[in-house]
């Protein structure tokens, strides 16, 4: 019904006034959903009609045969009034007269659609239910809201297929009042009459009637909420037919198609919840695996830029400037792993910036950074707080991180710390003979990416290369020689690591300050002498006897009449009747400074060897015991003079140069020698740490045994010296560090090589090499060190050895001669000696002189190894057969017997080969390049765009 007219609601059934109380008559005529028309055949049956014959229509009850029991209290009754549908006729419920009601009519709720229930057909008369009605549109109509679930009585409301409903509700409990929530202003379903708006349609079955049960429609069970979701559409649209069954079973079968694309949704919704799983656990694993991550690396960049260090794991990781990883290790390894660091207490920090760490009762840590712009500098110590616990930290050897150099020599005689494989052993100065370094070390480590280490001189420093893993270890241990000095209560590890992006930098920062401070111009004179002239050196004699003045001059003819430079003669500690005297020997050298005087005439120099050493058997030893001059025994009163042997010498005292009053009296004698003869200067021949007494005490305590060396060369630099056969810093220039005495063998000419290359890259530039030919010859491998050895002049070397050494020797920057070549009968080594002089002249001088000054000033070597030159070429790293002098040189010698070709590498660049002159392109490899047995391989560095 679309619209209700004036003269249909005149027509209707009055109410009484009595029953109504007022007039409501305008609003009585609301039409039912189910009114029939006209001419329906029921109406006609039973002559119930109005005034446009629009009678009643058949209740749903009587139509679906059903029985509706409905218990309805009034509003203001107490007790309920029990209405019973019985099979009377609409006409006899009309006929009744609504006056029996004495009642005000029960509010039917608003909304109820009359097409989804049927009528109760429990009243005794229609007119009572008609009149309630009539009361019910002709009073406001309260908006009312849907009784809350906890609080409604228990309803039961079914379904069935042909669409009845059955209300039932318990007779002895009081029917509330049903209250339906007012629908929206907006509602479709409203009618506006005069002036009011009112429902269109008298009920809304989804706020009157309970969720439906469950329904099954194609084997498929739904619940009714759902159908109904479903179908709103269905019975908005079919509110008119929805009496019958077949309005019912429509709206049923529009809904299938949506319940089809339901299943569909299902199959999604399937897919959906696997994904939404995945995704989950996946959320989880990312977060537990940060949450690891996190404090695993704990305290990551928490004080400190480019440094990562968790303190739990007590892993450090350091980055380069571009975020890439320089140096990575474990520090603290003799800590177990379960415990756990603290904050320091307030007594047990610094005031420098230092973040303190502790592990309660074991050690305590200082971490600090300084920023010097191009450099990043970290500075790490141990502190060990039990008498057990010696700090330990380890430093991965990585490969694709460079190559890692320094400390000196090694007994392996490797020229990089990544090949080499040794177990926790004393950092001192040795004889590679019998120990792991040798007589040059540094505590300094370098990378060849620009990462270094130096380690202070104060901490009892061991190191382990590559035992169980690929690491380099430091650790802080005391023992009962060389760090039998306890500088601290309990052993300390201190060191700092930098990072930069320039070698030469690096060099510069963490080698040595500048070498040329304070030289005068005779120093850079004998500099210069030393590189571009050789040391000639004394050959020595079966017996000392044989060695005299005459010795002496012979070997200066021999010099002269080779027609090579002439250069520094060092004669030998044989100048002197015993070790120590200072005083040359009468017997042997009455006119000694006639024979010098001639020499210098000729234009030669003359160094005396001196050493420390001081023999039982020299008259200066009772004076030094005298004087307190000597070191002397541990736990002694000063009177015992702690004795060595050394050399020719089979027992004799050290002089203590931490005592003022024995530099004083050295300084004396050697005054006095370089009056009396015109000694030019002196080389001191210091041993090596392992040569001091075992229980030696000096006046002042000494960090570690190579710390006198050091002071004996800082003591005696007035009195001047070109070269120390032991350092463990750099000496002051013209001082040149010598290396150790080698063997006259083919692995001798190899461990001259990786001595130079080792010392330059630990901050020696200036190195002083062995003899051309070795300095002895063993056959056999040494096993305890030889304290009293006379160790001769080695026999005349083969000849291709002597060759092939001459030939490296060409491009060292000092050479040193004790077996001349003069010596081999015929002239072709003498003709070979010539050309390489002539090289040595006119090729390397000019680089040494134009890279001396580089070296002084910034710390870098003359000879260095390849990837000096370009670190980032990983085929530079491999090789340890080349070198390069300065920038612009570059030689591959032949180091085996019987072989005349060998692989050569150039680096980038355009490099003139020093055998045929030709250009060659740098940035590759040279395959079977032919070296006959009088050539070297040198190639110098051409300008880039140098063409023929």
């Amino acid at each position: 019904m679309n619209s209700i007219k004036e003269e249909e609601t005149e027509q209707r059934v009055p109410l009484m006034p009595s029953a109504l109380g007022e007039d409501h008559s305008a609003n009585t005529h609301i039409p039912y959903a189910d009114d029939d028309h006209e001419d329906s055949p029921y109406s006609q049956q039973n002559g119930y009609h109005l005034a446009k014959k629009n009678p009643r229509k058949m209740s749903l009850s009587d139509r679906r045969n059903v029985e509706l029991s409905l218990h309805i209290e009034p509003q203001g009754i107490g007790k309920p009034h029990i209405y019973d549908a019985g099979p009377e006729t609409p006409q006899t419920a009309i006929d009744a007269s609504p006056t029996t009601i004495d009642t005000p009519p029960l509010p039917l709720p608003r909304g109820l659609r009359r097409n989804s229930i049927s009528m109760p057909s429990g009243l005794n008369a229609l007119e009572d239910l008609e009149a309630l009605r009539l009361k019910h549109q002709m009073q406001e109509q309260e908006p009312v809201v849907e009784e809350d679930k906890s609080t409604s009585l228990t309803d039961s409301v079914v379904d069935d297929i042909s669409g009845s409903v059955t209300i039932s509700v318990p007779p002895e409990i009081n029917v509330p009042r049903i209250q339906i929530q007012k629908p929206d202003d907006d509602s479709d379903d409203e009618l506006e009459i005069h002036g009011k708006r009112r429902d269109r349609f008298r009920t809304r079955r989804r706020a009157s009637i309970a969720p439906l049960p469950a329904l099954r429609l194609n084997d498929k069970e739904m619940l009714a909420s759902d159908f109904d979701a479903y179908s709103v559409a269905s019975n908005q649209a079919s509110i008119t037919s929805v009496n019958s069954l077949a309005s019912l079973l429509r709206e049923k079968m529009q809904a299938f198609p949506q319940m089809i694309r339901k299943k569909k949704r299902e199959t999604k919704d399937y897919k959906i919840k696997i994904f939404v799983i995945i995704m989950f656990f996946m959320i989880i694993f990312l977060i537990g695996f940060a949450y690891v991550g996190y404090h695993r690396k704990l305290l990551t960049y928490s004080y400190f830029e480019k440094i990562k260090f968790n303190g739990n794991d007590r892993i450090l990781r350091i980055l380069s400037r571009d975020e890439k990883e320089v140096i990575s290790g474990q520090l603290g390894k003799t800590i177990g792993m379960d415990n756990k660091p603290f904050h320091c207490l307030e007594d047990n920090r610094k005031q420098d910036g230092s973040v303190c760490m502790e592990w309660n009762g074991i050690a305590r840590l200082y971490m600090n950074f300084l920023d010097k712009d191009v450099f990043r500098c970290y500075t790490i110590k141990w502190q060990s707080l039990s008498a057990g616990n010696y700090p330990t930290d380890c430093y991965e050897l990585k490969r694709n991180n460079g190559l890692w150099f320094g400390g000196g020599i090694t007994k392996s005689r490797e020229w990089s710390l990544s090949n080499d494989n040794f177990d926790f052993t004393p950092f001192s100065s040795g004889d590679l003979k019998v120990h792991q370094f040798g007589n040059g070390v540094k505590r300094y480590f370098i990378n060849s990416i620009g990462v270094a280490i130096q380690i202070s001189e104060k901490t009892p420093l061991h190191l382990s290369i590559n035992t169980t893993t690929n690491e380099f270890c430091m650790r802080a241990q005391n023992d009962d020689f060389t760090f039998v000095n306890h500088l601290t209560e309990l052993p300390e590890l201190e060191y700092k690591i930098c990072t930069t992006d320039g070698m030469k930098s690096l060099h510069m920062l963490m080698t040595q300050k500048i070498l040329w401070d304070g030289l005068k111009v005779s120093d850079m004179q004998i500099i210069k002498s030393l590189m571009f002239e050789p040391v000639w050196r004394t050959p020595h004699s079966e017996t000392m006897e044989s060695f005299n003045e005459t010795t002496i001059y012979n070997y200066s003819e021999d010099l002269i009449a080779l027609g090579l430079p002439l250069g520094h003669i060092l004669i030998n500690e044989f100048w002197q009747e015993n070790v120590g005297d200072f005083t040359v020997d009468q017997k042997r050298f009455p006119n000694l400074f006639k024979t010098i005087d001639l020499l210098h005439r000729r234009g030669f120099k003359i160094v005396f060897t001196i050493q420390p050493f001081i023999s039982t058997d020299s008259e200066n030893f009772k004076e030094a015991v005298r004087k307190k001059l000597l070191i002397y025994e541990r736990h002694s009163e000063r009177s015992i003079p702690a004795l060595t042997r050394y050399k020719s010498s089979s027992s004799a005292g050290v002089l203590d140069i931490t005592n003022n009053a024995s530099v004083y009296w050295l300084k004396e004698k050697l005054e006095k020698l370089k009056a009396d003869y015109k000694v030019n200067s002196f080389y001191l021949d210091l041993g090596t740490g392992y040569n001091l007494p075992h229980y030696y005490q000096c006046r002042q305590t000494l960090d570690n045994p190579d710390m006198y060396a050091k002071l004996f060369t800082e003591s005696l630099e007035s009195v001047g010296f070109i070269g120390v056969s032991t350092a463990s810093s750099v000496p002051k220039p013209p001082a040149f560090l010598s290396t150790q005495p080698l063997n006259s063998s083919w692995d001798g000419l190899k461990e001259l090589m990786s001595t130079v290359m080792n010392y330059g890259v630990i901050g020696y530039p200036l190195i002083l090499p062995g003899a051309v030919g070795g300095d002895y010859w063993l056959n056999k491998t040494m096993t305890k060190m030889i304290s009293f050895y006379s160790l001769g002049q080695p026999p005349e070397p083969d000849e291709e050895l002597y060759i092939r050494w001459l030939q490296l020797m060409t491009f060292m920057p000092a050479m040193q001669f004790s077996y001349l070549p003069s010596y081999y009968k015929g002239d072709q080594m003498k003709k070979l000696a010539k050309d390489l002089a002539i090289i040595r002249q006119q090729t390397v001088n000019p680089v040494l002189d134009k890279t001396l000054s580089e070296s002084l000033n910034e710390g870098v070597p003359l000879i260095r190894p390849l990837w000096m030159l370009d670190p980032n070429d990983t085929s530079c790293l491999s090789i340890s057969d080349e070198f390069s002098v300065g920038e612009e040189l570059i030689v591959a010698p032949i180091l085996d017997p019987g072989v005349e070709e060998r692989e050569v590498y150039l680096p980038q660049g355009v490099w003139k080969d020093g055998i045929d002159s030709s250009l060659r392109k740098g940035s590759r490899w040279i395959h079977n390049y032919k070296v006959p047995r009088d050539k070297i391989a040198f190639f110098t560095k051409m300008p880039d765009k140098t063409r023929f």
